[in-house]
């Protein structure tokens, strides 16, 4: 009999193929449904290198495990894709997913078709998304007090959310955001790279800190160099301050000492023509991607200037950026016009290590954050939650609609979805009411997580949302179903719920769309050359 594909191919088709990919996404969504709203529970995530990971952030949970399942790689996909494009809601889009493919399975019980279902979904996606703005509120983006309202909510599952921390690193956020944003006719241009975290172990994580300018996590480049220096004219230059080596091997042969001298005393003029060059164009301050040697750090310590070396250049270009400087690529090019400003460039102690602080830039487009914590995974997981809240402040500056939390949208818009399906007929419409089904198990999580009995919050959250109390949802922190989450302050940007809606319907309707899994053959190892036997060299003849 002949075979299409190479033998020890696996192959699988039909329905058998969909409901194992449909069980695989659903096993990743139990998983990360736990972790979901204030009373969401954290994960430790253990890699192979025995690195220890604590968080309840979806996006890290998904990238740190190592998912085999091509089914469930998809919807990792997706929630990497919902972390770049909003920065948030990573976890709701994995479970809402999941509870999209749950009910689909149970369609294909009835014998609905992969095709209607589809179909029936992205009408339901194209339904909320026209219907999400009737139930937003649109706010002054410079009213700071629903900026902290929306951000609370963003940051009230973290581990650490003690009242006075969660109040500090709200502030931080905003002030932050706030300091980068460029207004630009109606709306903000925001770039979330010139803000810059700076990790330093020590003190607790109230000691966590917004500097208005910029922090390289590096020493003066020598002891004898000054540690503070005012009105600082800052040279940014990416070639090193020593005498570079050939690219090419060479040799120098000396006859005699006089000559050894005459070859260092020439690298010692080389290097401090450098040295003199940026000088004289003004420089105080020089920062080098590269390195400078011994000589360099001599000369720049004799004339009371600052020197930093090996910075990245990621940190490179951000700190241009905040100081107005340009990136100098040779000597040749230096000028006055090249330099930046900044009002104190000053070297300072920070727990058991250094940094270098330029404050008072020219520019004043990056800030930076210093996270304090007593271990790398405090932190780590501070800086998790400063993502989130700096990308929530982002979101509601850029497109300023918020709407209740606590489960009320995905109530109001499963309400919505019911009552358009009705007007569908067909098949189609048991796929438009599967898709309210799996909104309203959302909520049900909610009130799971929140220690309540999830079918009378079901009941009562339907029985308000049909008197026209759109705001409905679950306050978890109370344990109870309250009848308007936004007057209690519970808000959630509207664009990160679209962007959860867009990411889960497109993962469901990918996997629905399967119906063939073909898994290759592992390649066969190539037979070595030689060994015993006999074998021939490369190069010999028989």
């Amino acid at each position: 009999m002949y075979s299409l594909f190479r033998q020890g191919t696996q192959k699988e088709s039909g329905e058998d193929v969909l409901r194992s990919n449909i069980l695989a996404v659903r096993t990743l969504s139990e998983m990360l449904k736990s972790s979901l709203g204030p009373r969401g529970l954290d994960k430790m995530l253990i890699s192979s290198t025995n690195d220890v990971t604590v968080t309840n952030d979806g996006v890290t949970i998904v990238k740190e495990m190592d998912v085999q399942h091509p089914a469930a790689k998809l919807v990792v996909e997706a929630a990497k894709a919902q972390d770049t494009q909003v920065g948030d809601g990573t976890t709701s889009a994995v479970v809402l997913t999941g509870f999209l493919l749950e009910q689909a399975e149970k369609l294909l019980d009835q014998k609905v078709h992969p095709t209607i279902i589809i179909e029936g979904y992205k009408r339901a996606s194209d339904i909320i998304l026209n219907h999400s703005k009737e139930v937003a509120i649109k706010i002054n983006t410079s009213d700071k007090d629903y900026l902290r309202k929306v951000t609370y909510t963003s940051l009230s599952s973290k581990f650490f959310s003690g009242e006075s921390t969660l109040n500090k690193i709200i502030d931080i956020s905003i002030d932050a955001v706030v300091s980068i944003a460029k207004k630009q006719d109606s709306s903000y241009n925001i770039d979330l790279s010139d803000i810059k975290f700076v990790k330093k172990r020590g003190e607790s994580v109230d000691e966590t800190e917004l500097i208005r300018g910029f922090v390289l996590d590096k020493e003066v480049a020598h002891e004898g160099m000054p540690k503070r220096i005012e009105k600082a004219k800052i040279a940014i230059i990416d070639f090193p301050l020593e005498v570079e080596k050939p690219e090419i091997s060479a040799k120098m042969s000396f006859t005699s000492p006089d000559q050894i001298r005459e070859a260092l005393e020439e690298q010692s003029k080389y290097v401090k023509s450098l040295v003199d060059a940026l000088v004289n164009a003004g420089a105080n301050v020089i920062v080098s991607q590269k390195g400078m040697d011994d000589i360099a750090s001599y000369f720049m310590a004799k004339k009371r200037i600052i020197g930093i070396k090996n910075v990245s250049r990621s940190d490179l270009e951000k700190l241009a950026k905040s100081v107005g400087a340009k990136i100098i690529t040779t000597i040749k090019d230096v000028s006055p016009d090249d330099l930046g400003y900044a009002e104190v460039v000053e070297e300072r102690k920070i727990g058991n290590s250094k940094a270098v602080f330029f404050e008072g830039a020219k520019q004043g487009d990056a800030v930076t954050i210093l996270i304090r914590g007593s271990s790398d995974i405090v932190m780590d997981e501070l800086e998790r939650s400063f993502q989130d809240s700096l990308n929530t402040v982002k979101n509601v500056l850029q497109y300023p609609y918020v709407v209740a939390g606590g489960g009320a949208f995905e109530m109001e818009m499963a309400l919505k979805l019911r009552e358009e399906a009705r007007k569908i007929g067909g098949k189609e419409q048991l796929a438009v009411e599967a898709y309210a089904d799996a909104l309203e198990e959302f909520a049900i999580t909610l009130a799971e997580t929140a220690g309540l009995d999830s079918v009378d919050a079901l009941v009562q959250l339907r029985n308000l949302h049909s008197k026209g109390l759109r705001n409905a949802g679950i306050n978890v922190e109370s344990g109870k179903v309250e009848e308007d989450m936004a007057k209690i302050g519970v808000l959630d940007p509207l664009i990160v719920k679209e962007q959860v809606i867009k990411s889960s319907t497109e993962a469901a309707t990918a996997i629905l769309k399967i119906d063939d899994y073909i898994a290759a053959a592992p390649a066969k190892p190539q037979p070595q050359q030689g060994g015993e036997g006999g074998g021939m060299m490369p190069g010999m003849m028989g």
